[in-house]
């Protein structure tokens, strides 16, 4: 069951961070969503033109994968809420930095700027949401499954 509840968290999660990150970039032109789906730099799989369609599900696997840790973590010591959200917050940590090497690796033009401010702020923001909707997400399939048993 812990690793159901990954996936589906991992996955509502990961839409929910690459749709927020897809709809910044739109209203304001910083290439984040962009940032997000790049592989380029990646031996072998950089070297494919991937759809738009591939690189998000990419981005949902490391979601999912992710969240199954999470959820495993969460269900081995049966956190609180407060208790989740701090765990949640505290993974991601590596989430929020992850702009910078994303930035300094990727072989397009067409992504931030290492130093754009801009742009990590806002990558900040979709991360910090992707990280409060672990615990939320968490607590609604507790709720789901307490109620269909």
């Amino acid at each position: 069951m812990k690793v159901l509840k990954g996936i589906w968290i991992g996955f509502w999660s990961g839409l929910l961070l690459g749709l927020l990150l897809k709809w910044i970039q739109a209203v304001t032109g910083k290439q984040i969503y962009t940032l997000l789906l790049n592989v380029d730099f990646i031996p072998l799989v950089g070297k494919v033109e991937w759809s738009e369609p591939i690189e998000f599900a990419f981005h949902i696997a490391i979601s999912i994968i992710l969240c199954i840790i999470f959820v495993y973590i969460a269900k081995h010591w049966n956190y609180s809420f407060g208790q989740l959200t701090i765990l949640s917050l505290v993974m991601s940590i590596p989430l929020y930095l992850l702009y910078f090497p994303l930035s300094a690796l990727a072989l397009r033009e067409d992504v931030p700027e290492l130093t754009d401010l801009g742009a990590f702020l806002y990558w900040m923001f979709a991360h910090l949401t992707y990280a409060l909707s672990l615990p939320i997400l968490y607590k609604t399939f507790e709720r789901k499954n307490a109620a269909s048993q």
